[in-house]
């Protein structure tokens, strides 16, 4: 809105404004609000434009392919997109598109495709009695083009990414998984509550799954945690290793137990057996007294070995001893002791390649590797950032007395546009940081380590958005200097109407007013 004159405004700016306005609006109130908004608004929406399309051209029974393609492509091109017919194959419908119809500053909410999904998806399952739609390419995650294939037979489907439509909605799989995740949660919860009273000023944790992928393993979660089994969690650093090691255990028969987490590497290498193990009275010097290990502590629960590939040589000897014989010794112990605990391990580098140089035990890293959890990076996982940040700042409010209930867009679209490559960690801290100097209920502004990898070809089109941004940014400021704050003699310098360079005054938060004190 701001780099528009007035007078240009059409009726489609104004329902592209209108609808980014509305997301970023939903995007505050956090939970599936957005999901279920815009999955409403495409079901009644693309009802209505097929019963429009039918009125119009006498279309009395179930709609033949052709009509579909004209329906669904006429439908995208009327609002301002540039969508054609790629393929028609067998059961397969593919249509491609250059310009988006909500305009470029879709790229701030990817979640928009679930309305073309659910449009294109709906009007043909209720035509030809299932559709699957698999977004191949999308504008919105800034692929520079849209690819959207329509699959119309669910058996040549099934190894199709994308979402089902049926005729009659069914839509078990999603409730199936809402009610998944509150189980989790709720499990969760009671165990974190039934800690000792010391524990309680802290909030209970809370998993983020509204991407596929996190989604995902919260249903491998549900099957391995009944069981017995051993499971390796990889991932990079700061991810959620520990949440999801956290979760098995709360699913566990063994949740009402201990959950002992430690990280190996930060443990020195001379104290990570007695650490883990224990000692005897006399082991060595210092040892004035039996010392029971996280093992001990951790009987019948479940110990959480985080960086696992820092354990030293004589570690990984005992801990494979654990595993195989479920018995261990003390350090300088002389007796054997049973030991019922399950072992979650985790780390940030692949093991094997650790194994093949040597550094890890073989026979350690099959017992370790029954069953593998791979937690995704942040950076494939766009759907979670709007729910991570109300998540976060709700927990920063109640840490420092704040009242930031909500990112302005511009935060939101760097937010996204930013690889995170510290994860859910840094995203913490980053918000953390802007948080303690934001004096109102918007952040508008964010503190990044550093800029958007200019060498990921799919991050190119964010990145030179945000280094314009900041470019124009500098020179506004300086032209306001120059000029003294004089608006009109800015506008000039920039090309723009006073109006323009106004809501540029808005969009950094600059205020002319004191370049004209400075007089």
């Amino acid at each position: 809105m701001n780099e528009h004159d007035f007078s240009q405004i059409s009726p489609v700016f104004f329902l592209q404004t209108f609808i980014l306005e509305l997301m970023h609006a939903c995007e505050q109130e956090g939970g599936g609000y957005c999901e279920s908004l815009i999955e409403r608004i495409a079901k009644s929406a693309g009802q209505y434009f097929e019963q429009t399309y039918r009125d119009e051209y006498r279309k009395q029974h179930e709609l033949d392919r052709e009509s579909y393609i004209d329906l669904i492509l006429g439908l995208k091109n009327r609002i301002g997109g540039n969508f054609s017919l790629a393929s028609l194959e067998n059961d397969t419908v593919t249509v491609v598109n250059s310009r988006c119809p909500f305009g470029d500053g879709v790229t701030n909410f990817p979640e928009l495709c679930r309305m073309t999904s659910s449009v294109f998806g709906g009007i043909a399952a209720r035509n030809f009695g299932y559709a699957k739609v698999e977004i191949k390419k999308s504008i919105a995650r800034q692929d520079g083009a849209c690819e959207v294939c329509i699959h119309t037979d669910c058996n040549a489907a099934a190894d199709k990414p994308g979402l089902e439509y049926r005729r009659q909605d069914q839509p078990d799989a999603k409730m199936e998984m809402l009610a998944l995740h509150s189980l989790i949660e709720e499990r969760m919860r009671n165990v974190w509550w039934s800690k000792p009273k010391q524990h309680a000023a802290k909030p209970a944790p809370v998993i983020i799954a509204k991407s596929p992928a996190m989604q995902k393993v919260l249903q491998q979660v549900e099957v391995v945690a009944p069981t017995r089994a051993t499971v390796l969690i990889n991932g990079e650093t700061g991810v959620g290793k520990e949440l999801i090691a956290r979760a098995v255990h709360a699913m566990s028969e063994r949740g009402h137990k201990p959950f002992i987490a430690i990280n190996c590497g930060t443990i020195p290498e001379t104290l990570i057996e007695t650490a883990l193990f224990g000692h005897e009275k006399g082991a060595f010097t210092g040892a004035v007294e039996v010392h029971q290990g996280f093992f001990e502590r951790a009987e019948g629960g479940t110990l959480f070995l985080d960086e696992v590939d820092a354990l030293s040589p004589a570690a990984q000897t005992g801990l494979l001893r654990v595993l195989q014989e479920g018995e261990m010794e003390r350090v300088g112990g002389k007796h054997t002791l049973s030991v019922d605990v399950r072992i979650i391990a985790a780390s940030n580098r692949q093991l094997a390649q650790h194994v093949e140089q040597g550094l890890f035990r073989r026979d350690l890293f099959y017992r370790l590797n029954v069953v593998r959890l791979w937690i995704p990076p942040l950076a494939q996982r766009p759907e979670d950032l709007p729910y991570l940040v109300q998540l976060i700042l709700k927990r920063l409010n109640d840490k420092y007395g704040k009242n930031v209930d909500s990112v302005s867009r511009e935060v939101m679209g760097r937010i996204r546009a930013y690889d995170w490559p510290g994860n859910v960690r840094e995203l913490e801290n980053t918000l953390e940081r802007s948080v303690l100097f934001c004096n109102s209920t918007e952040l508008t502004q964010l503190e990044l380590d550093r800029k958007p990898q200019s060498g990921i070809v799919a991050d190119w089109s964010a990145y030179k958005q945000q280094t314009l941004a900041d470019a124009e940014q500098v020179f506004l400021s300086r032209a306001l200097q120059a000029h003294k704050g004089d608006i009109k003699h800015v506008a000039v310098a920039m090309g723009l109407t006073p109006r323009a360079v106004y809501g540029k005054l808005k969009k950094y938060q600059l205020d002319a007013r004191k370049y004209r004190e400075d007089v």
